[in-house]
């Protein structure tokens, strides 16, 4: 498998270990700004890179009376998707504009995906990053419409074909998106675990890694003690970029509450990053660490009796013991058929004087 692409933005590079992570707030504030904004604030505090939102009018995402939902819907009950959206399609401009400027106070990324080429243009100049979903990767409309702001591109891959993403991704580089970088996804909202193909992040790899960075969106549900093992399963694959639901309440009717992770999750996951990066180095062979096991751990040449000057070393004279002086055993063969410039006592090490 081909190395892994690190993902890069504004200056700054996510490699292994060390993803992109998006706490996707999508429609979990339920319309209200403040609470919007609090979320924000959670995200920052936990460690999240980025506060995502989404960026919709009901009219021109879903047809009225022919989209059911593809959902759970004993979590998010509807009578079709079009229905649904209207509840949370009230932020306009001003708002969106409000909580990217508090995304940039609280030190963080501001990001939306945009459902509609007017989303395109007014969310691009709050925006580092531009995100498409799974369900548009084949909306070439508004692909080229991405691709053309010339800004790099995180696009979810659930529910597409690899033709589909091929496809897309040269729409995407052909009309000028400064990056690329595909996330393995499942739209099953919650996925159960059976069904998270984790294995399709190193699959992506081998068949567009060469061209893009490699991430992962997430809608498995979180462990009752709040554990993400597929966000960390992700990241242990080589995941650049990480994107999970975000919500301040798990308990939460509807929305993606039920499949999200809290500041509490979060905050978790990024200090186990910590630890797997700590644990995992860098691929810099050093031996520095382990100085004082070279010079103490390992065996050198020993005498076994006294041995007189002119004396012609035989394996008999000698044994291999720790010792933190003397010749080292790895040059055993050749001691061996060397004369004793001096005498060398029992029980003392060879130097390199002594031949």
């Amino acid at each position: 498998m081909s190395e892994m692409i690190d993902f890069e933005l504004g200056g700054r590079t996510f490699g292994y270990l060390k993803p992109y992570l998006i706490a996707e707030i999508g429609v979990n504030h339920e319309g209200s700004l403040d609470r919007a904004k609090r979320m924000i604030e959670q995200v920052a505090r936990a460690g999240g890179h980025a506060a995502k939102f989404q960026t919709y009018k009901a009219a021109t995402l879903a047809a009225k009376t022919t989209s059911p939902a593809y959902w759970d819907q004993t979590k998010e009950p509807t009578s079709s998707q079009y229905e649904l959206f209207q509840r949370w399609d009230n932020f306009g401009p001003a708002e969106y504009a409000e909580l990217a400027q508090h995304c940039v106070d609280q030190g963080i990324d501001f990001m939306s995906t945009p459902f509609d080429l007017d989303a395109v243009d007014m969310l691009t100049p709050l925006m580092p990053v531009t995100k498409v979903a799974s369900a548009d990767l084949t909306n070439i409309p508004l692909l080229r419409k991405i691709a053309r702001t010339k800004r790099p591109v995180v696009m979810s891959c659930g529910a597409s074909s690899h033709a589909e993403i091929e496809h897309s991704l040269e729409v995407l580089l052909a009309d000028g998106a400064a990056s690329v970088t595909l996330l393995h996804c499942i739209l099953n909202y919650p996925t159960p675990r059976e069904n998270a193909q984790l294995s399709q992040i190193q699959v992506l790899q081998e068949k567009f890694g060469s061209r893009v960075a490699i991430g992962y969106s997430d809608h498995v549900r979180p462990e009752d003690d709040g554990e993400l093992p597929a966000l960390e399963i992700a990241a242990l694959f080589g995941a650049r970029v990480i994107e999970k639901h975000f919500t301040d309440n798990k308990q939460g009717v509807g929305n993606d509450h039920y499949h999200a992770m809290d500041e509490a999750d979060l905050r978790r996951f990024v200090d186990k990053l910590d630890v797997y990066s700590t644990l995992y180095g860098t691929r810099e062979h050093s031996l520095s660490a382990q100085s004082q096991a070279i010079s103490n751990a390992r065996r050198r040449i020993i005498a076994v009796r006294d041995l007189p000057a002119g004396h012609v070393l035989e394996e008999a004279d000698l044994i291999a013991l720790r010792s933190n002086t003397g010749i080292e055993i790895a040059q055993w063969d050749s001691v061996m058929g060397k004369s004793l410039k001096r005498a060398v006592a029992a029980d003392l090490p060879l130097q390199p004087e002594d031949l």
